[in-house]
């Protein structure tokens, strides 16, 4: 039976529902405002709204998926739960010592990361795990009391929320832990209680305990604001269970979500990387960068013959923006993109050394940029973009807003006073620092993925997407760029192209021979029996399950390991010689440009990824329509760099383009939740699913 299904993303700025009838294969969308200090609220109102915009009641839809930014938000602001660390006795300074080495050698004065749980709230256990699991000292329940006679005597035990706890090899052997996790379930209960061997089985002591604790810094108010949402939902109608997007582009259940937070920390930002696939595959496009502009932030990442690149680990709130190891460490799997502050609430400045800056910081949704009227009265992109004439300060959000430009004027005159510019060329100024941002990042991320820009197109979308897609295109020499249809709102269907899927990771670290392989049979079967309960809670049956194994191998005696995916349903199916070491030295050569053949391997982690089915999303085609006489709205003076000024530009609505219809540049489409500008250089075609496909001239 076809039914409704609806996925809805909380970014900093907006709010955006994406509702799709399996029926007819209709998409209806909404965007709004982000309610910051109540996130519910704007949830509330988009549900309604788009539920009866489309004509449904909320007793139709049969499911939700929903994404958000909170959990990062959360951790970027240091605004978690009061969170405790329970560590091996002699430990507990490992979020201190971190990895014995500044994340920038030639800057002496570099602020070090500041961990999330302070030195007095951190305890020791009595206990000791040899690297192999092996017990040297019992776990001491003594030394449990201590911890809340402590807590007792310092007269904080009700107001710590959440305790992590991260014992010395526990990734080899979680008996301690779980003893540690059942006596604080008794004598603590009212804390909520993450263990490392359940969060980031995995070596290395830093990494697993920085996640154990951004797990349990994050869980009480993910929990709290989880079940607000179901409040909510179940206010509007929907009586079903709420899923939740991964970082890594699976889909869990709410349950899951409440123990394993820290892996819905790129939710929103992996929904928009899988809308681009869905795309891509829609167009024959295999290979392109998904560009994801919004308020806030903008996401760039590339897609290769169909797939984003993952990665098992990243940071969180860098002290500088693009040094590794200023920031939290997490270990957990998340679709490899790249994220800066570069949006449409991103607030230009003029720095110490009398130099435009633009972001990272942004007036989000609240104040919001100085044309929303809310009183925000710092200049951001959005003012720039009203004031060269790309945006309608009375077609915003479809006309639900009304952009305030005497206020974005206002806000600019005063950075083109200091700068000693016009306004308008303060406002270009602005436009040309923050493409200049998403294209140098653009270009850094596409080649260190061995990837040519010129060869690719870019999917833009969001809400700002579309505006600056084409300036960043030109410069990267690439092809062109495609403006799919309700731009605005792309990543929410990202969300329903997901499928239910969760990745499982224990450390095993072993030189590889042909006995070994027999051996990781058995470790693989236990994950796969994860796998299998876990899908099973989500109501994915036997015959729709999917388990793909990976492997992080290495050379013999090598610090650091390469994921490697094993084509197999187990390894000992698999010759050593005439499969897993030419897998792993094809990966090895693709990465680093040579392989050592002459070596041995080792494994050091086994993964395996458990999915059910991709949901079908079939979009309707476009009927041959009225043409871009019929759909000219008007004109307006818009600025290009290519001129160099002001050209008296046409105004398309998006909506009277029927497919087939060809529009040259310069040119600005316009549709509800979002602009397309196209230069002098582009020219734009309407395919058969509504798209905007634009593309460039030599």
């Amino acid at each position: 039976m076809a039914g409704l299904r609806i996925g809805f993303d909380i970014g900093g700025t907006f709010t955006d529902l994406v509702l799709y009838d399996e029926a007819s294969g209709r998409i209806h969308s909404h965007k709004l405002a982000t309610t910051v200090r109540n996130p519910e609220v704007a949830v509330r109102t988009g549900w309604r709204t788009l539920l009866a915009e489309a004509g449904f009641l909320g007793s139709q839809v049969s499911n939700a998926i929903h994404g958000t930014t909170l959990i990062t938000n959360c951790l970027v602001e240091r605004k978690g739960a009061a969170t405790l660390l329970l560590a091996t006795q002699g430990f507990s300074d490992v979020l201190d010592t971190q990895r014995e080495m500044r994340y920038d050698i030639y800057d002496l004065h570099a602020p070090q990361v500041e961990h999330l749980v302070p030195r007095p709230l951190r305890f020791e256990a009595r206990e000791r795990l040899d690297a192999f699991g092996g017990v040297i000292e019992e776990l001491s329940l003594d030394s449990l009391d201590d911890v809340a006679r402590r807590l007792e005597r310092a007269e904080v035990t009700d107001s710590v929320e959440s305790i992590a706890v991260c014992f010395l090899h526990a990734f080899t052997n979680p008996e301690h832990e779980q003893k540690a996790g059942a006596w604080l379930s008794e004598h603590l209960p009212h804390l909520r209680v993450s263990l490392s061997h359940e969060v980031a089985p995995e070596i290395r002591e830093y990494e697993r305990m920085s996640t154990t604790v951004c797990n349990a810094y994050v869980q009480p108010l993910a929990a709290t604001y989880l079940r607000q949402l179901g409040d909510v939902l179940r206010e509007v109608g929907f009586e079903r269970e709420m899923f939740l997007m991964l970082s890594s582009g699976g889909v869990s259940t709410l349950e899951t979500a409440v123990k394993f937070p820290i892996r819905l920390v790129e939710s929103g930002p992996a929904a928009g990387a899988l809308a681009a696939v869905f795309y891509g595959e829609l167009l024959d496009l295999p290979n392109l960068v998904s560009f994801d502009m919004g308020g806030t932030t903008a996401k760039m990442c590339l897609i290769k013959d169909g797939q984003p690149a993952m990665s098992d680990h990243f940071e969180i709130a860098r002290v500088h923006r693009f040094k590794r190891g200023s920031g939290l460490p997490v270990r957990v799997p998340a679709i490899e993109l790249i994220e800066i502050g570069a949006g449409g609430g991103s607030v230009a400045r003029v720095d110490e050394l009398g130099l435009l800056k633009v972001g990272p910081d942004s007036a989000g949704a609240d104040p919001g940029p100085a044309c929303y009227g809310l009183g925000g009265d710092a200049p951001t992109v959005t003012d720039a973009d009203l004031l060269l004439g790309y945006l309608d300060p009375g077609f915003f959000l479809g006309g639900r807003m009304i952009l305030d430009q005497a206020a974005a004027e206002s806000a600019m005159a005063g950075l083109a006073e200091r700068m000693g510019l016009t306004m308008t060329e303060t406002a270009h100024g602005i436009f040309r620092v923050v493409n200049e941002n998403m294209i140098s990042a653009t270009r850094v991320h596409v080649a260190e993925r061995g990837a040519d820009p010129r060869s690719l197109r870019l999917m833009a979308f969001g809400g700002a997407g579309p505006v600056h897609a084409y300036e960043i295109a030109r410069a990267l020499k690439m092809q062109g760029f495609v403006c799919p249809a309700s731009a605005g709102v792309t990543s929410a269907l990202g969300f329903l192209t997901a499928p239910p899927a969760f990745e499982f990771a224990r450390t095993h670290m072993e030189r590889l021979d042909a006995p070994s392989l027999i051996e990781l049979d058995g470790i693989y079967a236990g994950l796969e029996a994860e796998g299998r309960r876990v899908l099973k809670s989500a109501g994915i049956e036997d015959d729709d399950m999917t388990f793909t194994l990976k492997a992080d191998l290495r050379h013999v005696g090598q610090g650091h390991e390469i994921s490697v995916a094993l084509p197999c349903t187990k390894p000992s199916d698999m010759s050593l010689d005439g499969d897993l070491r030419p897998y792993f030295f094809a990966r090895y050569e693709e990465i680093y440009g040579h392989a050592h053949t002459h070596l041995d391997l080792e494994i050091t982690t086994c993964r395996l990824n458990a999915s059910g089915p991709r949901p079908r999303v079939e979009l309707p085609e476009f009927e041959t329509g009225s043409g871009p006489d019929q759909a000219l709205k008007d004109s307006r003076p818009a600025y290009f760099t290519e001129v160099e000024g002001f050209v008296d530009t046409p105004i398309y609505d998006r909506y009277l383009l029927g497919r087939g219809s060809t529009v040259h540049g310069p040119a600005i489409v316009e549709e509800r939740e979002s602009t397309a500008v196209i230069g002098p250089r582009g020219s734009a075609e309407i395919d058969r699913y509504g798209n905007l496909v634009v593309t460039l001239e030599e």
